[in-house]
């Protein structure tokens, strides 16, 4: 180890030299859902490197949808921003509206349908993992998540 210089006592120590996380405005949802006329799709994704969570919000136009499916893996909160529609279950259906919050637990069927004004919605739930490549039994590459 060598010893400090003096330009290094001028230095603060490491750990206030290392960032803090910082909350920060991301973006505003309800100007985003009132873009007219809003592509189907993603609106809005959250980008933020370092990140537990995935965050998206989601268009559908008039009478458009998203068919029923399962998510196997992920519980999901879905908050409705702008529009209406209609969730669909295994149980049956609910009424979405602006400021409707469901939550969505793995592994329930689901599938959504908008109105006639389009439905505007942020859908938030832990971060998927990234594509892996790990050696298979046999040593050859394979694809994992």
């Amino acid at each position: 180890m060598t010893p400090a210089s003096d330009a290094d006592a001028d230095e603060p120590p490491l750990a206030e030299r290392i960032a803090e996380p910082t909350p920060s405005v991301l973006c505003d949802v309800r100007e985003l859902a009132a873009l007219l006329p809003a592509p189907a799709g993603a609106l809005w994704k959250l980008a933020e490197g370092g990140r537990q969570l995935d965050a998206n919000l989601v268009h559908l136009p008039s009478h458009q949808g998203v068919e029923a499916h399962a998510e196997t893996e992920l519980d999901v909160l879905l908050l409705v921003v702008a529009g209406t529609g209609v969730l669909g279950t295994a149980e049956g259906t609910e009424p979405l509206a602006g400021g409707t919050l469901i939550w969505l637990p793995r592994g329930s069927v689901r599938g959504i349908t908008a109105h006639a004004e389009g439905l505007s919605y942020l859908t938030v739930h832990r971060r998927r993992p990234g594509i892996q490549i790990r050696p298979s039994e046999d040593g050859a590459p394979s694809h994992a998540h």
